[in-house]
């Protein structure tokens, strides 16, 4: 944001923070980022992309953030994102940025419509597909705006979700794609969700190995009938070497890489490491205060269930051994101190369990290097559920 967006904020009412301030004068409960951590997990992720000939297509739903897509682009050569509904892919298509996926289904003629006029704002526009009947009205709505849509067949290698089963559905749905006016077929959408945050390495790639060879199959039929896949386009945070090593994908859609929360932490390593103590940085944190030490052992600080998703577990105090988060309720975090060594107004970094669902709680990010703000993001998409 440029300073002058910045005049008419008020710190405490309008934003948590502005540029300049000291780290420990920012309002909680907030949302922050180290900008340095931030930085090199996107430069890591952006080399190892480039060093096994992959594009990197960043999963926008994880951050929802215009700011962090561009930060992406430029500190890791991100080819665009991958969003999940219309409306959100609209904020980045009009945000800016140049390439984007709805790596997902469109089937509301309503959402088709808005869809088919992404490309409008610049934006390469690209849905998936999995069911012929829904061909024929995104090629009416692509048409109607004299758009182009691309389209990705999904297939279901094993989140059991949405997507087809069998190279012949592949194929057909293919086809239909190719011979519809104002579409294009680009290729297939094949990520494996389900197997994400198993523990282990090895149960990890026993899941990918089973969708790397649906893949594999899908796209040799492709080629029998004489058709070319120009995306095969998957992987996560916690399979993205398996695919970049495939032989068959060639974009990967890894999101929660750059912020790293508690429950990606966890997963191991091939050597039995968690992944978030080497392979990732936490630089992703939610900031609260304590405001409260009536009881000697235990400390009550300000971010409770409102301001951060616990489906997938409690928070982890970051950098302490010393204190526990142990339980929440709407405004409220239980903090197990045992030797008392907190303090009202002593503030303490969060990793959120779920770093998605809690940044759409929030409607900034507060961005700090050497303990000041350096820069404040709005989270673009917060809402942008339809």
């Amino acid at each position: 944001m440029t300073a002058d967006i910045y005049t008419d904020l008020e710190v405490g009412y309008d934003v948590p923070a502005l540029p300049g301030m000291a780290e420990g004068d920012i309002q909680t409960p907030c949302l922050v980022l180290d900008l340095d951590a931030l930085e090199r997990n996107i430069k890591k992720m952006g080399d190892y992309a480039k060093a096994h000939g992959m594009r990197h297509r960043v999963h926008g739903k994880m951050h929802k953030s215009v700011d962090v897509a561009k930060l992406q682009e430029r500190l890791g050569g991100a080819v665009g994102v991958c969003c999940q509904k219309v409306s959100e892919a609209e904020v980045f298509a009009r945000g800016g940025i140049k390439d984007v996926l709805v790596s997902n289904q469109v089937r509301d003629r309503a959402k088709i419509d808005r869809l088919a006029r992404l490309p409008t704002f610049g934006a390469r526009t690209i849905v998936c597909v999995d069911d012929l009947a829904n061909v024929g009205d995104l090629s009416e709505a692509a048409q109607a705006h004299q758009t182009t849509i691309e389209c990705l067949v999904e297939i279901d290698c094993g989140a059991g979700r949405c997507g087809v089963t069998t190279t012949e559905d592949v194929v057909a749905i293919a086809k239909a794609i190719k011979a519809a006016p104002g579409l294009d077929f680009t290729g297939i959408q094949a990520y494996q969700g389900a197997m994400q945050h198993l523990d282990s390495y090895a149960d990890r790639q026993a899941k990918l190995d089973v969708a790397i060879a649906m893949v594999k199959d899908a796209v040799q039929g492709l080629r029998d009938a004489g058709i070319t896949c120009e995306l095969v386009s998957g992987g996560g945070t916690g399979s993205y070497y398996f695919e970049a090593n495939s032989g068959v994908y060639n974009e990967l859609q890894c999101g929660s890489y750059a912020f790293m929360d508690a429950d990606y932490g966890r997963i191991l390593d091939a050597e039995g490491n968690r992944i978030d103590q080497g392979e990732w940085e936490n630089a992703f944190f939610i900031l609260t205060s304590v405001m409260s030490h009536a009881k000697a052992d235990i400390a009550i600080c300000d971010a409770g269930l409102k301001a951060q998703s616990v489906d997938s577990g409690l928070p982890v105090i970051f950098g302490r051994e010393d204190v526990t988060y142990a339980k929440c309720s709407d405004e409220h975090g239980v903090i197990s101190d045992p030797q008392g060594v907190l303090k009202v107004n002593d503030k303490l970094r969060l990793v959120p369990g779920h770093c998605d669902p809690t940044a759409n709680v929030h409607d900034w990010y507060v961005g700090v290097r050497n303990g000041k703000v350096e820069t404040l993001w709005p989270v673009s998409a917060r809402g942008k559920a339809y």
